[in-house]
């Protein structure tokens, strides 16, 4: 019976594994940040973690509606439709570009609200100058995501990976001379992170976009550009996937987001450990998010062909891969739990070793329930993304809000705030949201896949271009 399955891993995992490579080089920036400044003290981790809070919501959303491109450009591939194709490009990268400005203007502003959170004094006056920087590298970050879908689009996902792993060599070597002052560079401390994660985000876009224009199959896609082109039917089209898609990242990342401003409210001490939990879950997450894209490429590839059977068994394919690969994580969670936050923090540092030790301490608890729900975390992200490659997105949005703010946050809250687990009990909260999400998505794919494959198409609005 699994055979059937089983025989689709090797195509998914092609497809998977440069997209897996590239996102773990964007989860890699963070840690990176994370592990240098962590060696400055508990403090500087936790004004990185609330600082970069503000920005990861901001990314989630620029990340989630840029995945509208990658679902009708993988269809217009599948149907050899060059001109679907080109239009989703041009029209997603204009929309792209506009929509990281605007992002980088709401982070600006809303910086101000740490002040009413009841965060640390110290953390806050660490966090504002580094939310400046961070936000501005929200703009090439979200246009290379536009970019980035129109190649995952058209199968070709290593063309991002390449561009993350250059912007990674860039990031580390910056980071380096800049937060501990090397050689004749001035000593900046969490600056020097923040200037690293603009110079290499930079540095991404333009690699990006030198190789996409240079591909002999793509550079069709790059002449003759007009705004004369750019149509409101297709602004339309693009947005009514994109904004629902974007709501829903935004939702699950807000969550992990109050789970950040929860554990500060708790100290900085458990504002620390729960962000070296996220950095290390937020890694392994990347392996389920690169499937995920290879189950929306692959799923709009069949809707193009309309093989609805061959759908079905492609989208569960790569289900039952995640959850393969997420029980592994897992196991190696639960076994070495107690010694991965030594990664994050200097235990050697006798001025703060008693911060360390509780950090360790904390941090150790949570990669236990983290170890739990990255087989909930593997499933929801995949079946979102074969939902997308349907373009079913309104229905998956509600869904991801109940299950995350309906369900999980309230749970985070109470056993967070008024329980002894403390931050413990926060993640405990996000484990039953991603729970509820995984279990009511795939839910509603087998009722979409159902009706398809009885042929009743469901009432799936799409917009002629």
């Amino acid at each position: 019976m699994f055979s059937i399955y089983t025989k689709e891993f090797s195509t998914n995992i092609r497809l998977a594994y440069p997209v897996i490579l590239g996102m773990l080089g964007h989860t890699l920036i963070g840690v990176i940040d994370n592990i240098m400044v962590g060696r400055l003290g508990a403090t500087e981790l936790a004004a990185v973690s609330l600082g970069n809070s503000f920005v990861f919501i901001a990314m989630s959303a620029g990340i989630g509606f840029s995945t509208a491109i990658t679902s009708i450009v993988a269809q217009g591939d599948a149907a050899k439709d060059n001109k679907m194709v080109r239009s989703a490009f041009h029209h997603g990268l204009l929309l792209c570009t506009v929509l990281g400005l605007f992002l980088f203007g709401v982070v600006s502003i809303a910086k101000s609200l740490m002040s009413g959170m009841h965060q640390s004094p110290e953390v806050i006056a660490l966090a504002a100058p580094y939310i400046d920087w961070v936000a501005f590298s929200l703009v090439p970050m979200v246009i290379f995501q536009g970019y980035k879908q129109f190649a995952d689009g058209m199968s070709l996902t290593k063309y991002a990976m390449y561009a993350v792993i250059f912007s990674n060599v860039i990031h580390v070597f910056i980071n380096y001379v800049l937060i501990y002052g090397v050689w004749f560079f001035p000593k900046m401390g969490m600056l020097g992170a923040a200037l690293g994660t603009v110079i290499s985000r930079l540095a991404m876009l333009a690699y990006m976009h030198y190789a996409l224009s240079h591909n002999a199959k793509l550079k069709q896609y790059f002449t003759n550009f007009s705004f004369a082109e750019i149509k409101a039917s297709m602004l339309k089209k693009i947005s009514a996937l994109g904004l629902p898609s974007s709501m829903q990242m935004l939702f699950e990342v807000a969550l992990f987001t109050a789970a950040v401003w929860l554990s500060g409210y708790l100290g900085k001490t458990n504002q620390a450990a729960n962000q070296i939990a996220l950095s290390l879950a937020s890694m392994t997450f990347m392996f389920a998010m690169g499937l995920s894209v290879a189950a929306m490429v692959r799923v709009g590839n069949q809707k193009g062909l309309r093989d609805y059977v061959q759908l079905r068994v492609v989208a569960r394919s790569i289900f039952l891969l995640a959850i393969i690969v997420e029980i592994v994580f897992a196991i190696l969670f639960m076994a070495l739990h107690n010694y991965l936050p030594h990664w994050f923090v200097n235990a050697d540092d006798a001025l703060q070793l008693q911060d360390n030790t509780e950090v360790i301490k904390i941090a150790a608890t949570l990669l236990i329930v983290a170890a739990v729900f990255q087989i909930s975390d593997g499933i929801q992200v995949v079946v979102l993304g074969a939902l997308r490659g349907l373009q079913d997105v309104k229905i998956p949005t509600v869904i991801t809000f109940v299950a995350y703010w309906v369900i999980g946050f309230p749970i985070s809250f109470y056993l967070g705030l008024y329980t002894p687990l403390k931050a413990t009990g926060i993640w405990i909260g996000l484990l039953a949201g991603l729970t509820a999400a995984a279990l009511f998505l795939y839910l509603r794919f087998n009722y979409l896949t159902n009706k398809l494959i009885a042929g009743q198409e469901p009432a799936l609005k799409t917009v002629d271009i």
